[in-house]
């Protein structure tokens, strides 16, 4: 087994390869901490707003749920769609309704997806890259060995060694990277169905203040 410095050494051998795929996990690791920030407690938050303003849609309490929104809901996507929304909620067709909750809920959803493309495309692009630092690795291990005039092992080390880092460093940073890209999108999924039952509630309790009786399903 490689002693650390022996290690490092073989990095900075591969920089080519070994330095980009480095400052792709910086990357990808800075994006992850950002979004699990971001998005800390917002099923919770928006599920107990939802609840909320539906109450107050059902009696037709526009103002009551503006100062909720001020109070609970000024940093929520579902809050943000629902102020958006609550200019149109006494007379505007149910229909019409619909497609403006759509329109702003799409748009918030939009938003929570800040830079996780980023993660998908460092979770690609990782094997390639080490693949890269591989092959170069190789070729180096053949000029050398041609250089020499002779074979063996000793002539090509350096250079299949170079060559495995770069492959397993591609590797650990695209596993990394496709584990964080998927946990992201099933849980912006959660996120994003959350914000469609909250519009539902909301235009229920729009629909049963007008008297409608029924309610409306988003799609």
């Amino acid at each position: 087994m490689f002693d650390v410095v022996t290690l490092l050494d073989l990095v900075q051998q591969g920089w080519y390869a070994t330095y980009p795929l480095l400052a792709c996990s910086v990357v990808a690791l800075a994006i992850t901490g950002e979004r699990l920030w971001a998005l800390r407690g917002l099923d919770a938050r928006m599920i107990s707003l939802s609840k909320q303003v539906g109450f107050l849609m059902r009696r037709g309490d526009t103002e009551g749920a503006d100062d909720l929104l001020d109070r609970e809901g000024s940093d929520l996507p579902l809050g943000e769609v629902y102020r958006q929304l609550l200019p149109h909620a006494r007379a505007t067709p149910v229909e019409d309704l619909l497609s403006i909750a759509d329109g702003h809920r799409l748009e918030q959803a939009q938003a929570l997806r800040r830079n996780i493309w980023v993660i998908g495309t460092i979770a690609s692009a990782a094997p390639f890259i080490g693949l890269f630092g591989t092959v170069v690795g190789i070729m180096r291990a053949f000029h050398s060995m041609a250089q020499e005039g002779a074979g063996g092992f000793g002539v090509v080390a350096s250079g299949i060694s170079e060559a495995l880092v770069a492959t397993a460093l591609g590797l650990f940073v695209a596993i990394l990277a496709v584990v964080v890209f998927n946990y992201f999108q099933v849980r912006l999924g959660e996120i994003a169905t959350t914000m469609r039952v909250g519009v539902t509630r909301f235009v229920d309790g729009v629909c049963v203040h007008r008297g409608h009786g029924g309610s409306r399903q988003v799609a």
